[in-house]
């Protein structure tokens, strides 16, 4: 017991940074995204807000690009205390937040205004805290915009195009019945191995959104993307409980202030990434479709339709974020 307490004692050291300064508390960050991705230059503006608020007292110091782990091994991390903070998306959260699994249905939004209303709601802040209860603390929503295919060589027009490609997803129940559903062969596969999957042939396709297709390279190889647009999953900014629990409750409000205007600032990086993506992309030879959404979403229905037998909670939560209004 004794040398276990040690560890954990030497973990926060190394998790606050060993700094000579002691009245300066630093915090780590690590996400698997590029240092260009519009996500990361929100939390970087997530550290300089908590500098600001903190009066240099507490240091965000971010790692980003899988340098100490993959999506799920960070998390993994949080519920040890040996990290601090990392970025992820709720499809990976899911697995450990099960209530979060809702973000993955398909065609859950009208709008990004809809998306926003909800993130900002008292059900959006309930989700949010669903994690706590697994050592996950979740500060923020940063939005994520909708995800789409793109594929090596069968441009994607309908959902057909999909039957016998084999599509990478991510670690979630939920992508893997959505693409099933809608034809493909879903294949996970880590972000952070995309790219060398991609190039050799052991994924066809992929999906996600603009600024992430762009900055990831993807288009390098993917030269159809289909804007179909079929999900919206939220990226969250979470920390460990462990070591939330820890702070002052001033060193509380200051990340929870920080976090609010890092995920307003992050809607305007946002806006401007897809646009920008688009347009590198589509200069780069990516051929762009945009489909008949109706039909991938007359492919998908079934999903949801399902779930009145199946999880009628879940059910009822998807018509309670269906209803809410901008």
């Amino acid at each position: 017991m004794m040398i276990k307490r040690l560890f954990f004692v030497f973990g926060l050291l190394l998790l606050f940074g060993c700094n000579v300064d002691s009245s300066v508390k630093e915090l780590k960050l690590a996400h698997s995204l590029s240092n260009n991705h519009p996500v990361h230059k929100a939390m970087q503006y997530f550290a300089e807000r908590v500098a600001f608020h903190s009066d240099g007292k507490m240091k965000i110091k971010i790692y980003p690009s899988s340098q100490l782990g993959s999506e799920r091994e960070c998390l993994e991390l949080l519920q040890l205390g040996s990290l601090a903070m990392t970025k992820v998306s709720s499809a990976v959260m899911e697995n450990f937040s099960p209530k979060l699994k809702v973000f993955g249905y398909p065609y859950l939004f009208e709008s990004k205004e809809q998306r926003y209303a909800l993130y900002d709601s008292d059900l959006g802040k309930d989700l949010l805290a669903d994690g706590e209860k697994y050592w996950l603390h979740g500060l923020t929503y940063f939005d994520a915009g909708s995800r789409s295919f793109y594929t090596k060589d069968t441009p994607i027009r309908e959902p057909s195009d999909l039957k016998g490609l084999k599509v990478r997803v991510m670690q979630s129940p939920t992508a893997i019945k959505l693409v099933s559903a809608l034809g493909g062969s879903p294949t996970p596969v880590s972000w952070g191995e995309l790219y060398t999957s991609l190039q050799q042939g052991v994924v066809d396709a992929a999906e996600n959104n603009l600024p992430s297709f762009y900055s990831s390279k993807h288009y390098e190889i993917c030269k159809n993307l289909c804007l179909d647009e079929h999900s919206s999953l939220p990226d969250i900014l979470v920390m460990s409980s462990i070591i939330y629990s820890e702070l002052s409750e001033e060193e509380k409000e200051v990340l929870s202030i920080s976090a609010q205007e890092a995920a307003i600032e992050q809607r305007k990086l946002w806006e401007t990434a897809e646009k920008e993506s688009l347009e590198a992309v589509t200069q780069a030879g990516v051929k762009v479709t945009r489909p008949d959404i109706e039909v991938f979403k007359k492919e998908s229905k079934q999903i949801i339709t399902d779930l009145q037998s199946e999880d009628p909670d879940l059910y009822d939560l998807i018509q309670k974020i269906k209803a809410i209004q901008p």
